[in-house]
């Protein structure tokens, strides 16, 4: 076995920063809606994400090998330049949609990263086309709507069985249970979204000779895993959280410990299987599904538009990226310095942008500002009109007032309020000035 040389060990540091980024990208997974209906405290939920992500890391390494082994091809002659460009292609996409508060897929922009650069360094025939559309494309397009209409039948049944309790009685109730499965999607996140880090980590050692191909991840490759992505959960991805709790539906506690429990059940079935699954599609698939349960719920199909156009985006994106820096690298030791050089300088213009509206634990509740209705919430609207009250009146128009029999008439408004004088109305030039205009305005309002 050869030694790390110090591309494999840039590889390596790059695949952690990576991990860093899919930590905090990924918080809101588990814990947007803990947070947002209070059953727990901001921190307090990012601590316990934390430290269940770090032990989901050490139980199952499937995904690992499905990266590692599965979709690239690592007899192709891929080399450590070409995952070095994947990555960067994967952490630049990543910081982009953190910034616009989208919660894309962590997963898929490593994917379309080390395919983007593969393309472009080896040629088709480095990517395994048939695990592509088996392990990535179909469960991408799958698991948002399996988990949507599995958290959106457990959250009827949530609010069927407990339709005869007070809300208040049962809430407690159900914040313990949110808190359980919000543990349980954290240990989930851990078995699935840690493993591919490791899988990168594992490809880069057998492009380089230092384990043989088809092995397993080494323990330190695992820990060093598993302490990234625990790490970068910790810090929070607030924008995120603050878009998957309050921006794609109000979520109550009975919907959170709903929605958390399809979303685990889910992952924890793909980590078994070795489908190298979006967990962000997953959770947000299950909030979209938990709020179409509840009635009178209405999911903000505008911020879950916008979603679903940034997950198709997501691999084509980051493929692009990717494939340039692997241009760029393939140029010698002068190219993969201008690679790292370009990609620090974008991460911290990233940073700096998110500076001028800060979003932490101290506002994440706070919600983005109301959008207008839509097509589809409207059409919800209307077949679950809100509560009978009293009906406000709307100000008088030109357009609702009838035109008067008599010049300078006076109006009252049908409510009662003062008298307003109406302007005399003009007779048309060429008409004798008579009431004949005024007879004719007075049917047209009729």
């Amino acid at each position: 076995m050869e030694h790390i040389t110090l591309l494999i060990g840039i590889v390596i540091v790059t695949a952690l920063v990576f991990d860093f980024t899919n930590g905090f990208h990924d918080t809101a997974n588990a814990m947007a809606t803990t947070i947002s209906t209070g059953a727990l405290k901001p921190k307090t939920a990012v601590a316990m994400s934390a430290a269940l992500n770090l032990l989901g890391a050490f139980l199952s390494v499937e995904v690992a090998k499905t990266i590692s082994g599965g979709i690239i091809d690592e007899t192709a002659g891929i080399r450590p330049e070409v995952i070095f460009a994947g990555l960067v292609g994967a952490i630049v996409w990543n910081l982009v949609t953190w910034l616009a508060g989208l919660p894309s897929s962590s997963s898929h922009a490593l994917f379309g990263g080390l395919i983007g650069a593969t393309l472009v360094s080896v040629g088709a025939s480095g990517v395994h086309g048939g695990a592509v559309v088996m392990k990535v494309l179909i469960p991408a397009v799958a698991a948002p709507i399996v988990a949507g209409l599995a958290s959106m039948a457990a959250t009827r049944l949530t609010y069927r069985l407990a339709r005869d309790r007070a809300e208040e009685d049962t809430a407690k109730g159900y914040r313990a249970g949110q808190i359980a499965s919000a543990a349980l999607v954290s240990l989930a996140h851990g078995t699935n979204d840690a493993q591919k880090t490791m899988g990168v980590i594992t490809l880069a050692l057998i492009t380089g000779g230092v384990v043989a191909p088809h092995a397993d991840p080494p323990l330190w490759v695992i820990a060093s895993a598993g302490l990234a992505i625990a790490l970068g959960t910790y810090l929070g991805g607030w924008r995120i959280i603050r878009t998957m709790g309050k921006g794609i539906t109000d979520i109550q506690p009975p919907q959170g410990f709903a929605a958390q429990t399809g979303a685990a059940a889910t992952i924890l079935a793909s980590s078994h299987l070795g489908f190298a699954l979006s967990t962000t599609q997953v959770c947000s698939g299950s909030v979209m599904g938990s709020g179409l349960g509840r009635k009178g719920g209405v999911v903000r199909w505008s911020t879950a538009g916008r979603m679903v156009v940034a997950w198709g985006l997501t691999l084509p994106a980051a493929g692009l990226v990717a494939a340039g820096a692997a241009l760029l690298a393939d140029q010698g030791d002068w190219g993969i310095a201008t690679v790292a050089v370009l990609a620090l300088a974008v991460c911290g213009a990233i940073w700096v942008a998110s500076r001028r509206k800060p979003v932490d634990h101290t506002n994440v509740n706070e919600g983005p500002a109301a959008e207008p209705a839509g097509v589809v919430t409207a059409a919800l609207q209307a077949v679950s009109p809100p509560p009978a009250g009293p009906v406000a009146t709307e100000p008088a128009t030109a357009a609702t007032i009838p035109a008067p029999a008599v010049a300078g008439a006076r109006l009252t408004d049908p409510v009662g309020a003062a008298p307003v004088i109406a302007a005399p109305v003009a007779a048309h030039p060429h008409e004798k000035h008579g009431t004949e205009p005024r007879a004719k305005a007075g049917s047209a309002a009729g």
